[in-house]
């Protein structure tokens, strides 16, 4: 992609606007909730008044005739994959911003705070099929090139329904490591067809759903007789958004159909944060992260 000062200074924009949510509110819980993969046995040290009893290395304790526990080192370095929906119906939005718009919000502050903390940060973005993906590496010139890709997705504009059962297949033949993997996409597929493959990806990766949905997509307002598109199908319709009936029944099975993916998370006990359009997506993060962290203490 050839880069005019115009995008230029619109990635380096971002990069500034994303670096001060980083460091200003994101940051700190973004490095207390991903602290590493592992820890490391170091060596052992006589036991002092106030140390965890279980970390007593007993065996060491049982020769020498005196309380010694043992030290770890904690092994910090992450992969941080970011999965990205850009299928057609993540281009509507109906006011500040499209869904896509904030999936990029998103993963930008994420992919910065992934490079602020040395790990590494890779990017997948997938429609109806795979569209790009750049594997997990570190440096910032790594994450002005993850950036640039966020801003500027060039997604084939051919039609077909969103693949996301072959995004996580391909995630899952892509980590080698254990890894973040962070969801980012409104779910619009039937529930049934990802729900095995999301079950692989937990048992070696922390996966993390973040659902996109704009205030529309659940409750109507009056506007008339519309004509409605089917961004993926092409398909349309005429509907009348006068009628109370068709309204109450759009939103029915709007929650009933985000109850279900609700369940679908909390069975296969992935976190989820569901952002709107309207979302401070800074705000939602960090509160979900912190949740997350005092879940783990």
């Amino acid at each position: 992609m050839k880069l005019d000062s115009d995008r230029l200074q619109r990635i380096r924009h971002l990069e500034i606007q994303t670096r001060r949510l980083v460091d200003s509110y994101f940051g700190g819980a973004y490095h207390a909730i991903f602290k590493g993969k592992g820890i490391e046995f170091e060596s052992v040290r006589p036991y002092c008044p106030g140390d965890d009893i279980r970390s007593i290395d007993w065996n060491v304790t049982a020769r020498a005739d005196e309380a010694f526990v043992k030290q770890f080192t904690e092994e910090r370095e992450l992969n941080l994959l970011l999965v990205m929906d850009a299928s057609p119906s993540t281009a509507f939005g109906t006011r500040e911003r499209h869904k896509r718009d904030l999936a990029v919000d998103v993963g930008s502050v994420l992919a910065y705070s992934a490079i602020r903390n040395q790990d590494r940060v890779g990017l997948l973005v997938f429609s109806h099929q795979v569209d790009l993906l750049i594997p997990p590496m570190r440096g910032r010139n790594h994450g002005l090139r993850l950036l640039r890709e966020l801003l500027y997705l060039e997604v084939p504009a051919a039609a077909g329904f969103t693949d996301l059962t072959g995004a996580l297949q391909r995630v899952g033949r892509l980590l080698k490591r254990r890894s973040i993997v962070v969801l980012l996409s409104d779910f619009w597929v039937p529930l049934e067809s990802i729900e095995q493959d999301l079950a692989r990806l937990i048992r070696r990766h922390d996966v993390i759903a973040i659902v996109l949905r704009d205030p529309l997509e659940q409750t109507w307002p009056d506007v008339g007789l519309i004509r409605l598109k089917d961004s993926e199908t092409g398909a349309t319709c005429l509907v009348d958004t006068t009628s109370t009936r068709w309204r109450d029944q759009v939103e029915q099975e709007s929650r009933q159909f985000d109850f279900r993916l609700t369940n679908l998370f909390s069975r296969l006990q992935i976190d989820s944060l569901f952002l709107t359009t309207q979302s401070d997506a800074v705000v939602e993060l960090t509160r979900m992260f912190r949740s997350r962290l005092s879940r783990v203490r």
